[in-house]
């Protein structure tokens, strides 16, 4: 496979920081933008998946930095951004959940699913929207969110409430960089088989539940949500902020 542009969506001569960049959804959009000419910054845990995907996208003749860090137990982020100079992208799509009955929610679990869907989140952005001010970077921030945070479901009320929360984030931070030249946008997903939930969707009962809910019949791959990620980082996408692409096969249409 070669670096050129695959749809016309050029991103050649940007810079891109990809959260959660290891494997799933967070690779495939590392890749994808790759393809269309982006260097990367990785950022994950593991080093050996994040060095994987790094050597795809240099085969693909892009740079790619691989960058170690605990989203839950950051350093100073600050600093971390500084380091790193010039992002004109950024794609926030680290994530968790811990699906549970509403009624035996710890306060442990609520603070872990909010410290990364939602605290993480907003002061890493916070970082990088200074850097890009202060650049005077004219960049795109795509937050990766859910269907649920659109709707709600039973067992996901702390995932609902953070990824609803991201959402109002996401339009209410639009607004306000808008005259820096910055767009902030969310892509929302319905239920990806990934590696990660893989297992889950091994119980028939579930899976069938879920497949349910989809008109168009089936689950998510990474590769739906890249595409969309790509067109909302490119200069085609340039009048579009403070919106929420849905690629949820139509679960939030009915």
């Amino acid at each position: 496979m070669d670096g050129g542009s695959s749809s016309g969506l050029a991103l050649l001569g940007r810079r891109a920081l990809v959260t959660g960049a290891s494997r799933g959804i967070g690779k495939a959009i590392a890749l994808a933008l790759a393809r269309e000419g982006a260097d990367t910054v990785l950022l994950g845990r593991s080093e050996s998946d994040l060095a994987d995907v790094a050597v795809t996208i240099r085969g693909f003749g892009r740079e790619a930095e691989v960058l170690i860090c605990d989203l839950l137990h950051p350093p100073d982020r600050s600093e971390l951004i500084s380091r790193l100079g010039r992002i004109d992208i950024l794609v926030n799509n680290s994530g968790m959940n811990i699906p549970e009955p509403f009624v035996t929610v710890t306060e442990s679990h609520y603070d872990q699913i909010f410290e990364l869907n939602m605290r993480a989140l907003f002061f890493l952005t916070q970082s990088v929207v200074n850097a890009m001010i202060a650049g005077q970077v004219k960049g795109a921030i795509v937050n990766i969110t859910s269907q649920m945070g659109h709707v709600g479901a039973a067992n996901r009320t702390v995932y609902c409430a953070a990824k609803h929360a991201v959402e109002g984030f996401t339009k209410a931070l639009a607004i306000e960089v808008a005259p820096h030249g910055i767009r902030v946008n969310s892509v929302a997903p319905t239920f990806v088989e990934t590696e990660f939930t893989r297992p889950m969707f091994a119980d028939q009962s579930f899976r069938e539940s879920v497949l349910s809910k989809i008109p168009a019949g089936r689950l998510g791959r990474p590769e739906d949500i890249a595409p969309a990620v790509v067109f909302l980082c490119s200069d085609a996408a340039s009048l579009i902020t403070g919106s929420s692409v849905k690629v949820d096969g139509g679960w939030t249409a009915q």
